[in-house]
């Protein structure tokens, strides 16, 4: 399906009033919806940033990180790509910096590769473009410690045949290349794995799972008939366990929204109907590869975004080639829009169909002939028969053309900066590199401000 015909999600949590307002029955101080990889690195800096606190994060899975985050290429991104200003590019190279220095420390498993982001001659210059906002770009926020002529994206322009040094099978017809030696790959359940240690192990930190949020509501302490001393505004969150049929309500003091897939629900359901924020889905498939044409290949290795009349370079890098940390490779992701059932074009706003992006989860054969299409433009010498399906991802996207940065949304249950909410939306690549700065982003520039202040 094309970018122009894609139908948007604008759904709202509990649009069909199945969930009665309930007064809350207990109340916690920060409560993070959203259990992926950038919920588990907030819930973990409260954890740490306020051990005094009570922090619980609510996972509707029965396990961290069951959509996008474990469906993704875990690559550690060096921060080549999007505008130097822009959060995914600050976070991004904030995010990189504590990956690594994280991974250290835990040992986690992670792999300083390098990559080569390569180019024939009419895409020239793309690659130069990137080199030169290599050399521009500042030191993000919160980076304390570094040299003073240090470049924080080191990187470097080679030629075609310098490229084919480091990775013989690349075509001859590539003749200049980007090497960027931080990025790397990661074992992001690892990652997650070590999060949800520090969650669980710390004195104010909670995880429940298989526990989804339906319904939320603002809690205004000036609407209480009778206020006593100590009301606060905050947020009521009902809540669903398994399949009970009686869910809780919890009394939030500071919400944070890190759903992903689902993150414009819970703003949607506070918005007129007007106002809601719609969520595309883009299909990513990935394939496994045996055979010719990357022998004892050992870099990862990015062809140039399409750049012509179906230019994509915001919303897909590419089929590119990477590594697990087992040395296996696989091709992807490739860009195919979904949209949610509909009779019409227009956006869909009903709630039911909230989760028909699962149904595309499943790797079919479908993809490979033009995914080997696409990376023998680089890699010449591999053969479809190589490439079999691996698996699916779905990135939850808030346009369909040109560059939209992350989205890191404050509302107030009063509505005039009592009672906090943070939403983060189209939370795609570089999620996962961004992923504990984000965490910083959130906690210390924002949260952090708001207990200061108030």
């Amino acid at each position: 399906m094309s970018a122009s015909r894609v139908r948007g999600l604008t759904a709202a949590l509990n649009s069909a009033r199945k969930y009665k307002y309930k007064s809350p029955d207990g109340a916690v101080d920060f409560l993070v919806v959203g259990g992926g990889v950038v919920g588990l690195a907030v819930a973990q800096r409260l954890v740490e940033r306020f051990p005094n606190k009570s922090t619980y994060l609510v996972e509707r899975h029965g396990r961290a990180g069951e959509e996008t985050s474990s469906r993704n290429s875990e690559v550690i991104h060096a921060g080549l790509y999007y505008p130097a200003h822009s959060l995914k590019t600050q976070l991004c190279l904030r995010g990189r910096h504590l990956l690594y220095d994280r991974c250290q420390r835990h040992n986690i498993p992670c792999l300083k590769t390098g990559k080569l982001v390569v180019a024939q001659e009419d895409q020239r210059p793309y690659v130069e473009g990137l080199y030169e906002k290599s050399r521009q770009l500042e030191w993000p926020k919160h980076f304390t410690q570094h040299s003073p002529n240090s470049s924080v994206l080191p990187a470097r322009l080679i030629t075609g045949e310098e490229a084919r040094v480091l990775e013989p099978d690349i075509s001859k017809d590539i003749t200049v290349a980007l090497w960027s030696p931080e990025t790397g790959i990661i074992d992001s359940h690892a990652l997650m794995d070590s999060l949800e240690k520090d969650i669980t192990e710390s004195a104010g930190g909670q995880l429940v799972y298989s526990t989804r949020v339906v319904r939320v509501d603002p809690y205004k302490k000036r609407e209480l008939s009778s206020t006593s001393s100590n009301a606060q505004d905050g947020w009521v969150v009902q809540t669903m366990t398994g399949g009970t049929q009686e869910g809780d309500a919890l009394f939030a003091k500071t919400l944070i929204n890190a759903s992903g897939l689902s993150a414009t629900l819970i703003l949607n359901s506070l918005l007129s109907e007007s106002s809601r924020i719609p969520m595309y889905f883009a299909r990513g498939s990935y394939a496994a590869y045996s055979g010719p044409g990357v022998s004892n290949v050992k870099h990862l290795i990015y062809p140039c975004p399409e750049s012509g009349p179906n230019k994509h370079a915001f919303q897909s890098l590419g089929t590119h080639l990477t590594l697990d940390m087992h040395g296996n490779v696989r091709f992807g992701p490739d860009l195919e829009w979904i949209s949610p059932p509909s009779s019409s074009a227009d956006d869909v706003c009903d709630e039911a169909h909230t989760d028909f992006w699962t149904k595309y989860l499943v790797p079919d054969e479908s993809r490979l002939e033009d995914m080997c299409r696409a990376v023998k433009k680089y890699l010449p010498n591999v053969q479809k028969e190589g490439f079999r399906p691996d698996y699916v991802g779905i990135r939850p996207k808030l346009v369909t053309s040109g560059f939209q940065d992350f989205v890191i949304r404050k509302d107030y249950a009063d509505g005039a900066g009592s009672g906090l909410m943070v939403s983060l939306m189209g939370i795609e690549s570089p999620g996962l590199t961004s992923c504990l700065a984000i965490a910083e982003h959130v906690v210390e520039d924002i949260v952090s401000q708001e207990q200061d202040d108030s």
